[in-house]
């Protein structure tokens, strides 16, 4: 199972949703980064960033900034500006 995969179940899991494995599943295929349970392009570019790349990407899509104006934090998983 891919990382990207792994990390969203157990993010899934810890909020007490059920079927979590399916759920992260169905949510990667829709966003194009999962396809018959392997990564496609998207998805390995996606996994490359990591936790905190794709943090820092989620902020600046929101907020339109750079992601380098950002900061990552692994205890809550988010990006905050520096």
């Amino acid at each position: 199972m891919p990382n990207l995969l792994n990390r969203l179940t157990s993010q899934l899991a810890a909020k007490g949703v059920k079927g979590a494995k399916g759920m992260a599943a169905a949510l990667l295929q829709k966003r194009g980064q999962l396809k018959g349970g392997k990564l496609t392009s998207k998805g390995k570019a996606r996994q490359a960033l990591g936790a905190a790349g794709r943090a820092k990407d989620r902020a600046a899509k929101t907020s339109g900034r750079k992601t380098s104006d950002y900061k990552y934090n692994s205890k809550t998983n988010a990006a905050t500006l520096k």
